[in-house]
């Protein structure tokens, strides 16, 4: 991919993505902000396949943009609940207040990166041909026992959650 044509489609997904999470916290509508949920969701898959990480802009997209946000979805539907005003949504101080601070921390972030020098370009970096067996290969051999330990944390966790909520339909 040309150098320009990739830092064009870089800049213009982190600006979806920026725009979409926005539009997350600013929106009114629940709905409108579950698809802007979508919209962010699909810009980090954009950018998982700029890196040549396939495997994981389809997992971003399949899980995410589409099983997540359904999710969300269904389940302001099923409440009822279309709008903002009966949510626990803080102040409207508090959030111009956290977006100056977010503002403050990007330029600062901006000018750190700029005053630093170069930074490292991907030509050093030699890429995988086949990331869905790249990755395979990280999870089944070397981080076999971390992948584990976190399956096993996660069924913990789901089943405490079925215990929680069979005990509290019997009080």
């Amino acid at each position: 991919m040309n150098i320009d044509l990739s830092s064009g489609l870089f800049y213009f997904l982190a600006a979806v993505m920026l725009f979409s999470a926005l539009g997350i916290i600013y929106c009114r509508n629940l709905v409108h902000s579950a698809l802007f949920m979508a919209l962010c969701f699909i810009s980090v898959a954009g950018l998982y396949a700029m890196i040549n990480a396939d495997f994981l802009a389809a997992v971003q997209i399949m899980i995410y943009a589409g099983t997540v946000v359904i999710l969300i979805v269904l389940g302001i539907m099923i409440t009822r609940r279309t709008t903002m005003e009966r949510t626990s949504m803080p102040e409207k101080k508090y959030i111009f207040r956290a977006s100056v601070l977010a503002g403050i921390l990007f330029f600062l972030m901006s000018y750190i990166f700029i005053t630093a020098g170069t930074l490292p370009t991907l030509n050093t970096v030699t890429l995988p041909d086949d990331t869905v067996s790249a990755l395979a290969e990280l999870l089944l051999d070397r981080y076999m026992l971390a992948f584990e330990i976190a399956a096993v944390l996660l069924l913990a966790a789901m089943i405490g959650a079925v215990v929680l909520a069979k005990g509290a339909d019997e009080k």
